[in-house]
């Protein structure tokens, strides 16, 4: 290792340090709770609960099941958090840091290119943020997947799953990461950087949790039963809460037209109505990776955007 992307690596080892050993905790915390988590369900106690989001009780005391999952849910929320965690301590001082002390001048006049500063210190921060992220997101889905969707466990849908696990997490990152690197090259002091890195990811973060409340970039099923027919079981959907009814020429009216669950009362009142089937919206199960995939093409096309905004402005501003 020489010239630049040893100096890369001198100003980049305490973060990366950093990163080794929040992923070594947090392998180590997976393991002891997952483990636990193991043991609770070969115990038997949970053998009766059917799959589903229909809550589950002890036969005997009638009080509910569920297993431990709030350290689940804090590595879910941590890889939530990366890109902001990312973009405001390694990328916003990646640049910046230099540019605000003035020590890039001492090393361009080493004979180093704009070019190879960049790409040296950019180059070994991103490869560093795919390996932890990564890692992290792989652990969240090892220590989920014996509980995953299950009333005791921890939904596709919930936020700590769908948004802190999977290739969205590794794209979360990244976007922070050059979200933080054009800010600190843009701004003259790197905790005004700091400052804007966290204004950015964590309004993007928030964002992109809103298009997944509200099915804007996926879409829900519609699922009908003809009649009074009973409805297509929930199981793992992630239902968008929008239930009604249907007449025989399409037109979808509200559930609360005709409110009864089943029997003589909803015959009644859909033949008095002219209602010829009944309809929920739902994203079914694999609509996980769906999510996964578009945020990913999201976030990555954002870093992609950025990182080439911030090759453009290497001229104009060092």
């Amino acid at each position: 290792m020489k010239g630049s992307l040893w100096l890369a690596w001198r100003q980049q080892r305490v973060p990366a340090g950093i990163g080794a050993l929040a992923l070594a905790l947090a392998v180590a915390i997976a393991a002891y709770y997952r483990s636990g988590m193991l043991d609770a369900l070969g115990s038997g106690l949970f053998d009766h609960c059917d799959p589903g989001p229909l809550s589950c009780t002890r036969s005997d005391t009638d009080l509910l099941l569920l297993l431990d999952i709030e350290p689940l849910k804090y590595l879910g929320a941590l890889n939530i958090a990366l890109p902001v965690i990312i973009g405001v301590f390694w990328g916003a001082p990646l640049l910046g840091r230099d540019r605000e002390l003035g020590t890039h001048r001492m090393v361009l006049a080493q004979g180093v290119s704009r070019g190879q500063w960049f790409a040296s210190r950019m180059a070994l921060a991103a490869v560093t943020t795919v390996v932890v992220s990564g890692a992290l997101a792989a652990v969240f889905a090892w220590w989920w997947r014996p509980a995953a969707d299950r009333s005791y466990g921890v939904f596709w849908y919930e936020n700590t799953a769908l948004s802190g696990s999977g290739p969205r997490v590794v794209s979360a990152a990244l976007f922070g990461l050059a979200a933080g690197t054009l800010l600190g090259l843009l701004a003259r002091r790197v905790l005004a950087a700091m400052g804007l890195t966290l204004l950015v990811t964590g309004a993007t973060t928030l964002l992109l949790e809103w298009t997944h409340r509200t099915r804007l970039l996926v879409p829900p099923h519609t699922y009908t039963s003809a009649g009074s027919t009973p409805k297509a079981p929930m199981g793992e959907k992630w239902s968008t809460g929008n239930y009604g009814l249907i007449t025989a020429s399409g037109r979808h009216d509200d559930v609360l037209n005709c409110p009864f669950p089943s029997g003589t009362q909803l015959k009644e009142c859909m033949a008095t109505h002219g209602y010829v089937a009944r309809f929920y919206e739902a994203n079914p199960a694999g609509d996980y990776w769906t999510y996964q995939w578009t945020d990913s093409a999201v976030l990555g096309g954002l870093a992609v955007v950025l990182t080439v905004v911030t090759v453009l402005l290497l001229r104009r501003r060092v």
